[in-house]
């Protein structure tokens, strides 16, 4: 009978900038299929507007906004606002952060990548 190999969940260090409650809400957040969808679309392009965004995901832009401010409140993207030249107004785009990132390379993808060097070793 094989033995189930042993996990020891990592401590946050004490100096820890995020809580654990913050870590696992980042993970919840990208659980669900539109925000993993978007925050993979934002780093694919780097920067795109919501409707540009809305369009890519074929999904509504009210539905859409609902899931941008679920990315925004956990930290894994950024609102940005910049003046374009001769128009009038603001130009609105959403980017991943830092954090964005890491939790796709590091989280959800990898396991993706896991599972697919899996069944290609094996097939």
């Amino acid at each position: 009978m094989a033995h189930a190999k042993r996990y020891d969940a990592p401590d946050l260090p004490a100096d820890s900038v995020l809580t654990l409650e913050e870590y696992l809400a980042m993970q919840r957040a990208v659980g669900q299929e539109t925000r993993y969808r978007a925050l993979a679309e934002l780093l694919r392009e780097g920067k795109l507007s919501a409707s540009e965004l809305a369009e890519r995901l074929d999904t509504p832009s009210n539905r859409l906004h609902y899931h941008l401010d679920e990315l925004e409140s956990v930290g894994l993207v950024a609102n940005r606002k910049r003046r374009e030249r001769g128009a009038d107004g603001l130009y609105s785009y959403y980017t991943a952060t830092t954090l964005g990132e890491a939790v796709m390379t590091h989280g959800v993808a990898e396991l993706i990548r896991e599972e697919r060097d899996l069944l290609e070793r094996y097939r």
